[in-house]
This record gives structure tokens, C-alpha cells and sequence, in this order.
């Protein structure tokens, strides 16, 4: 049975292996490669997409279990040609060194902003993704800009 859902705003089926990880639909048939292989077992977070509107992770996600449901990966975090607040502030943090985890960090905190959007440092702590080159105090940091870029774009 194939299984419909919308990916970064465009209506998508796929008729394979249900079982199969969303991670492996989005890299080797959307190809989106935005989103990273990391471990494998949910643990690194290299792999974070938006689940109507959630962080998961796509490498233990089961493509069937996104049935109707909206999916949004790196590739579709901006809207009509503006970065997600994230993104800029991303950017203005110099955040990346490797970059190889960064897409997952983008979609974590993005997720994280959506539920608090002045989060403290306690929790920002609690994104569970991992970084090799250990960029944390910038990413604590351009959470921190994005979460005011946001407010302000409220107020405007």
C-alpha cells in the first residue's frame, strides 16, 4: 500500500517497503541529502526532520508511520525565499566547523523555539543532538539570536 504524506509542502507517495527508514526515502528517493546518516540508532541526531511539526529521528522512523502526515526536512525549513530565523542566526553565529551535524541542529532548535520561544540554558541542554567539533556555545548562542530574531518578527 503507498504511502501519501507532504514533503516540504509538495503532496508525495511512495509505494516501496513501508519498514524502510524515512531517512533512506529522503536521501536515495527525494533526494534530499540535507539530512544525514549518523548512527543509525537515533542517538546523534544528524538525521532530525519535522514530523508535523516534531524533531524526530528520520533513521529509525518507518516511512509508513508518516502516512498523512507533513514532513519537512533542512531543504524545506525556509519559506518563500527567507531563512528560518534559525538559519540567519546560524549564519551571523558562524556556527558550522565540520557541518556534517548542523542540518539536525537547525531542525532541533527550530523544533525546541516552536514549543519555548525564550528558552534558557537548561533548555537548550536538552537537544540531544550531537556535534564532533563541539560548537556548543555557538549553537547555545545563535538559539539564543534566533529566539529574539523570532519575538521580533512577532512584534512587526
Amino acid at each position: 500500500m503507498a504511502v501519501q504524506f507532504s514533503l516540504n509542502g509538495r503532496e508525495t507517495e511512495f509505494d516501496g517497503a513501508g519498514d524502510m527508514p524515512l531517512l533512506w526515502y529522503l536521501r536515495d528517493y527525494a533526494a534530499l541529502t540535507g539530512t544525514k546518516f549518523g548512527c543509525g540508532i537515533a542517538a546523534c541526531g544528524a538525521c532530525t526532520v519535522h514530523v508535523d511539526g516534531k524533531a524526530v529521528r528520520a533513521c529509525v522512523t518507518p516511512i509508513s508511520s508518516v502516512a498523512d502526515k507533513v514532513v519537512t526536512t533542512i531543504e524545506g525549513l525556509a519559506t518563500d525565499g527567507q531563512l528560518h530565523p534559525v538559519q540567519q542566526a546560524w549564519i551571523e553565529e558562524d556556527v558550522p566547523q565540520c557541518g556534517y551535524c548542523q542540518a539536525g541542529q537547525i531542525m532541533a532548535a527550530a523544533d525546541l523555539l516552536a514549543r519555548d520561544g525564550n528558552p534558557d540554558d537548561g533548555s537548550i541542554a536538552g537537544i540531544t543532538n550531537l556535534c564532533r567539533c563541539g560548537t556548543y556555545p555557538r549553537i547555545r548562542r545563535a538559539i539564543k539570536r534566533a529566539a529574539g530574531l523570532l519575538a521580533a518578527s512577532k512584534h512587526a
